[in-house]
């Protein structure tokens, strides 16, 4: 079975950073579009980071480009996004999400079929 485990959320001020993970626990499943969704109380599960994992090509919500970065560690499986200079409005549970389909720039929640279990991330002003 696919899994992804998650990790890395906490609180912060802002200002600060964090550091969030994810693992893909089946090394036999390659995915080709990994990513970032984020959900705040009462609100929509909102896009925030995904890579092309074939060619290393990530996309970035305008919410969060120039402080969020994506990398991968293919050996360990893993995806990162670090994330700086983060403000109260990141507040969120971040879910990590994969799919064995390409993507390109945004995808929705229904392109993934892998998710994480979620990571809650608070940021205080």
């Amino acid at each position: 079975e696919e899994r992804l485990a998650e990790s890395g959320g906490g609180s912060v001020q802002a200002g600060g950073s964090l550091r969030l993970s994810c693992t893909a626990s089946d090394d036999t499943v390659s995915f080709q579009c990994m990513g970032w969704f984020r959900q705040g109380p009462g609100k929509e599960r909102d896009k925030v980071a995904f890579i092309l994992t074939t060619l290393g090509r990530t996309y970035y919500a305008d919410s969060v480009k120039g402080r969020f970065t994506l990398s991968q560690d293919n050996a360990k499986r893993t995806l990162y996004l670090q994330m700086n200079n983060l403000k109260p409005e990141d507040s969120a549970v971040y879910y990590c999400a994969a799919d064995r389909g390409a993507c390109l720039g945004l995808p929705p929640p229904s392109a993934f079929a892998v998710w994480g279990q979620g990571a809650q991330v608070t940021v205080s002003s």
